[in-house]
């Protein structure tokens, strides 16, 4: 990670003196006896190292090594000093200032101004060009107590603190490192480099190029951080995730500390200089390279070896060196397993044999059953049809069970192969896992590895004697085992029973659930009204028991009969009225005004009259709207015969009186005023007694 050291208020410098002292003789050819010397003078270059403000680089907080660096430029200080003093000593003892002849000097120049600006331009294209902010190879030309002296192939040396050099353990002339240009030029005129940013810039360099390119880079774990490492790549502080360490979950992150380990780049921020590596990443390369390798070996039926990785519900999946296989449930053995783990642990080695593989899903089917010979190829010959075998209960369905033989070889128990009985049998109720049974085998396949067996061929077919042991009109007893909405099963013994239909549990009654009758568990008189041989069933009847009373009833209530009744239940149809003897009849709901104009409730007292009676259908309706209207019209037919009885007799007393009268005078006419006077009345009286 680079960090910006804006915040450093005295940054290191080191000053180092570098002195050159070179002597060039020239002979002059065309005068013998003159001889001048000429030396050059030699300039003291003192570079100066400082950290340029702006660049982000790597934050170092280490107060040693800045203490080293003050140190070190108070030594350089010092050395500059003494080179200098010395230098000029030399001089002074060779040539004084005051005793040279400059302008003699000059004159013995044997080069032209065009060959020198020549000699010149060469010498400058010989060196390196230098620019700031870049990374330029220097060569180690000497080490002092506390720098490094390298030649840059520049018109000057390089001067770099020793303490940079810290990550190689013999520096040694003549080694070539690389270094950052700061400042071409300092206030003395001096280079101003940098050997840690030229090792952290070409450190990002090296990460964004293991970003772009997926190349492999190495770093030191040097610490633990929330949700993960902190890695040392080349200088650079980069993040490692706990979910890239491996590809396996990582509970322990203390045990990576200081290990040193390959990475590849999985994220950077160029802003901010920072990245993310993965380990996991080259594993999962490596993996990825491995598992080609493998899948393209791979063949139908190859046994290989591989490791229990994980186990889950429908199966397990193993290692097989770099790829992984799914060894499903119904795989792993011949017999029926409720989960792996019964026959499987983690970790455990075993040899596993290829059922299938897709090359494009990269997805591999394993068999582990597969290896073993099945079980029915080796199972014995002596178990035919008709053999007796025992097993345990390995599965249920609604259908029937299963019987395991033996692991690997199983046999179905219909739910109509478990009993006689007509009766249905819940497979789920009456079996349960694990139980042991004994069946005999019906039928056998070998080739398509499949057996019916059966339990109530165990024991005799009652239905071998039915007509012996249950004639027809016979009576018995037996127990109440199902209700339906229709009739009541009954069971007379292990394997027989029969139904009784609602409509045959009584002669009078009529119920809407044969619940109303009996219940399941009671035991009932039956009489046997039918024998169905190709069903195996038997039509009972329990009302058979005593004589029909229909027979007398069509007396008793004849149609027009009048009848006390009481209402037992009522619905939006009508009632259902308790007759006589027991009998039940209904009344339509329109039939049950009474006089005062309201309908009847239950538990009421009624006068009802017959007005249908159906011996065939059983069934008798009767009505207390007619018994109402029958009695109003008998009261009305009384009333008229009365009226016409009276006058019936007056026309019989006129003629009468009439016959005696003779005729008379006027005078006389009072008697037929007072007969008229009386046959008035009479019909006044008349006249009353209709209107009552």
């Amino acid at each position: 990670m680079l960090e910006n050291n804006d915040n450093k208020e005295d940054l290191q410098e080191n000053e180092e003196v570098k002195n050159e002292t070179e002597n060039v003789s020239k002979d002059a050819t065309e005068d013998k006896s003159e001889a001048d010397n000429t030396e050059d003078e030699k300039e003291d270059d003192s570079s100066e190292i400082e950290e340029k403000e702006g660049v982000t680089i790597l934050q170092e907080d280490d107060d040693e090594e800045e203490e080293d660096d003050d140190d070190n430029s108070e030594e350089d200080d010092e050395d500059e000093d003494v080179v200098l003093e010395d230098e000029e000593e030399e001089v002074e003892g060779e040539v004084a200032h005051d005793d040279y002849d400059w302008d003699q000097g000059n004159t013995t120049n044997r080069y032209s101004k065009e060959e020198y600006k020549k000699l010149s331009k060469e010498y400058e294209n010989s060196l390196q060009l230098i620019e700031e902010n870049e990374i330029i190879s220097g060569k180690v030309k000497f080490i002092t107590g506390r720098n490094v002296v390298l030649d840059l192939n520049y018109k000057s040396d390089g001067l770099v603190s020793l303490s940079e050099f810290r990550d190689i353990d013999e520096l040694q002339p003549g080694d070539e490192v690389d270094v950052y240009v700061e400042r071409r030029e300092d206030e003395k005129g001096q280079l101003v480099l940098s050997r840690r940013k030229a090792k952290l810039l070409k450190a990002w360099d090296t990460i964004v190029d293991s970003y772009h390119n997926g190349t492999i880079i190495k770093g030191h774990i040097i610490s633990k951080t929330k949700g993960g490492m902190i890695v040392d790549c080349m200088g650079l502080e980069t993040f490692l995730p706990g979910s890239q360490i491996d590809i396996k979950p990582i509970i322990d992150y203390d045990s990576y500390v200081g290990k040193t380990m390959e990475f590849k780049v999985v994220k950077i921020n160029e802003q901010i200089k920072n990245a993310v590596v993965s380990h996991k990443a080259l594993i999962e390369s490596d993996l990825a390279e491995q598992r080609e390798a493998i899948i393209a070996g791979l063949e139908k039926g190859q046994v290989l070896e591989g490791v229990v990785k994980n186990i889950t519900d429908f199966g397990a999946f193993l290692d097989l060196g770099g790829v992984d296989g799914l060894l499903y449930i119904t795989d792993i053995s011949w017999g029926r397993i409720s989960h792996p783990s019964e026959v499987l642990e983690i970790n455990q080695k075993l040899n596993v044999a290829v059922l299938d593989f897709d090359e494009a899903k990269k997805r591999i089917s394993l068999g582990l059953k597969q290896l073993q010979p099945h079980p029915w190829d080796t199972l014995a010959e002596d178990i035919q049809e008709g053999s007796l075998i025992k097993g345990k209960i390995v599965n249920i369905e609604d259908y029937g069970a299963f019987l395991e033989i033996k692991p690997g070889v199983e046999g179905l128990i219909h739910v109509s192969e478990v009993t006689w009985s007509n009766q249905p049998v819940n497979a789920k109720e009456y079996f349960n896992i694990g139980d042991e049974h004994e069946a005999k085998v019906v039928t056998i396949d070998r080739e398509d590895r499949k057996m019916s067996l059966s339990i109530k061929q165990l024991s005799k077919d009652p239905w071998d004697e039915i007509d012996t042991k249950y004639p027809l009109e016979s009576q018995h007893k037996g127990e109440v085992k199902n209700l339906t909405p229709y009739g009541v099963f009954v069971e007379l013994e292990e394997g027989i029973g029969g139904m009784i239909h609602i409509s045959d549990l009584s002669w009078t009654k009529r119920y809407s659930h044969p619940s109303e009758f009996t219940k399941v568990g009671e035991e009932i008189d039956v009489v046997i009204l039918e024998i169905d041989h190709d069903n195996r069933k038997l039509n009972l009847g329990h009302k058979q028991l005593e004589e029909d009373p229909w027979n007398t009833f069509e007396n008793v209530f004849p149609v027009g009969s009048y009848h006390q009744a009481t209402v037992l239940r009522k619905d939006d149809r009508g009632a259902i009225m308790q007759m006589p003897y027991g009998l039940e009849a209904f009344m339509p709901i329109r039939h049950l005004k009474k006089e005062d104009g309201q309908m009847a409730n239950a538990e009421e007292d009624l006068t009802v009259k017959v007005i249908e009676f159906n011996r065939d259908d059983k069934r008798i309706l009767v009505s207390h709207l007619r018994y109402l209207q029958d009695i109003q019209k008998e009261a009305d037919d009384q009333v008229k015969q009365e009226k016409t009885k009276k006058r019936k007799q007056t026309r019989n007393d006129v003629r009468s009186q009439q016959s005696k009268i003779e005729r008379t005078t006027l005078g006389d006419m009072d008697v037929f005023d007072q007969l008229k006077e009386q046959l008035d009345e009479n019909k006044e009286e008349d006249d009353n007694k209709t209107e009552e």
